[in-house]
């Protein structure tokens, strides 16, 4: 499995509308069946986030459920990892932030070890109460969090839960470089984020991505590094400089294509399982 790369899409996230690209999808129909387009391009993992019907963030457990039982009902062979986040509202509450993990039981879910501004514009919070109660959630629901770093603080929070027993090693990690008021996007940062976690919490894994301008540098390096990548329109809508993203797949399809060209292999859903110790 050395030689596996495992790409993640992160199709939706909470913030782009169809003004900023109108190819990005935002009901559980068409996230369903950009997931499943994902999937056949190379993607092991879907990041996925909700939208109400105006097209805002939300953690409405209903709106996940119609995706996941849209994809399996239309797409049974699709058997990519469906990590759902628990962050698409920050004006949700503790519970609804967790209420669909509880009952759709998904492979994987994003554990968001910190607070911090978010976008210059408000707070996004994860008090450790919070963070407590999710990890051990996790553990009882059987889902294995992807522990969202935006900063190396965050890696020290992990490795605190990792030693009080609310997170279970190995742990996997999801570097996110380049978003407004977290660690920039940068070859530098990257490494030391990774020199960071092997230091604080050893054994664990790691993806990462890059937001904007950084997202290019940020994913040949990972990839140079033996590290796993993210991509998608959560991260950025822009393909390249003046050329918005046709789909998902595009990002995908360009990833698998410099995995290949590093001389490494796109990771199927099974092996990202077994890379991540996931249980099918």
């Amino acid at each position: 499995m050395s030689k596996k790369t495992i790409i993640t899409v992160a199709t939706t996230g909470a913030w782009p509308k169809k003004e900023n690209n109108p190819n990005v999808p935002m009901t559980p129909a068409e996230i369903s069946e950009d997931v499943y387009a994902c999937w056949k391009a190379g993607a092991a993992v879907a990041h996925l986030h909700m939208r109400d019907d105006n097209g805002n963030g939300t953690m409405s457990a209903d709106k996940f459920r119609e995706t996941v039982e849209l994809l399996r009902k239309n797409h049974p062979e699709c058997d990519i990892i469906l990590n759902l986040t628990t962050s698409g509202d920050l004006n949700a509450t503790d519970e609804t932030r967790q209420m669909h993990l509880k009952e759709l039981r998904p492979e994987m879910g994003s554990y968001d070890c910190g607070s911090m501004n978010w976008l210059h514009s408000g707070l996004f919070i994860n008090h450790p109460k919070f963070l407590e109660e999710l990890g051990k959630n996790m553990q009882e629901w059987g889902v294995k969090p992807e522990i969202e770093a935006f900063d190396p603080g965050m890696i020290a929070n992990a490795a605190y839960y990792l030693k009080k027993g609310v997170l279970k090693a190995p742990l996997h990690f999801q570097f996110c470089m380049g978003c407004a008021n977290g660690i920039p996007g940068s070859m530098k940062n990257l490494v030391f984020m990774k020199e960071t976690m092997d230091q604080l919490c050893p054994g664990s894994t790691w993806s990462t991505f890059g937001v904007g301008h950084s997202a290019m540098e940020i994913m040949y390096g990972a990839i140079a590094m033996g590290g796993h990548i993210r991509v998608g329109m959560e991260d950025n809508v822009m393909y390249a400089k003046g050329q918005l993203a046709e789909s998902n797949v595009q990002f995908v399809e360009r990833a698998a294509r410099a995995i290949r060209e590093f001389g490494r292999e796109v990771a199927t859903p099974d092996e990202a399982r077994e890379i991540l110790g996931l249980k099918k």
